[in-house]
């Protein structure tokens, strides 16, 4: 081979030249990535269930509820929602730790409330799915008898 020296010289370097296999993003193995991204998204959408608690606010999300009603009344004009994050993010990394007490305070109050709520659910969705097992084992038991007969059938046979 000729090695031209020039315009094209040296274009592609070594690693772009190496197989498929060796690189560590690949065609394939992005695709298929995104395949599984892509359908579990679908179950866990699919599993959502509307009367679930919500998770609660961390801290600072206490505290931006609070940063939000008094940003807007000094800035009146700002209609950004980054901006008002940008803000209230500085402000929370500002504050010492006594000034963020009530806020953790608050949070944890409802960190309880939410822990109880979830006890109660959960006793809730054990209750339901039990009430739907043994609608479950009734059929199953059923089935069995009807197999176990077939196969007494056949045996006569």
């Amino acid at each position: 081979m000729k090695s031209s020296k020039g315009k094209g010289a040296a274009k592609y370097s070594k690693e772009s030249l190496k197989p498929v296999d060796d690189r560590k993003v690949g065609k394939r193995k992005a695709a298929t990535k995104a395949d599984k991204s892509s359908s579990q998204k679908k179950q866990r959408d699919a599993k959502k269930d509307p009367n679930k608690p919500k998770r609660p606010p961390s801290a600072f999300f206490v505290f931006l509820e609070e940063f939000r009603k008094d940003f807007k009344k000094e800035h009146p004009d700002v209609k950004a929602v980054s901006a008002v994050g940008k803000a209230g993010g500085q402000r929370w990394k500002s504050m010492s730790d006594a000034e963020k007490a009530p806020y953790e305070a608050k949070a944890a109050k409802r960190k309880s409330d939410y822990e109880k709520l979830m006890k109660a659910y959960n006793k809730k969705q054990e209750s339901t799915a039990d009430d739907e097992n043994e609608g479950n084992d009734e059929e199953d038991e059923a089935s069995a008898e009807e197999e176990e007969e077939e196969e007494d059938d056949e045996d006569e046979d």
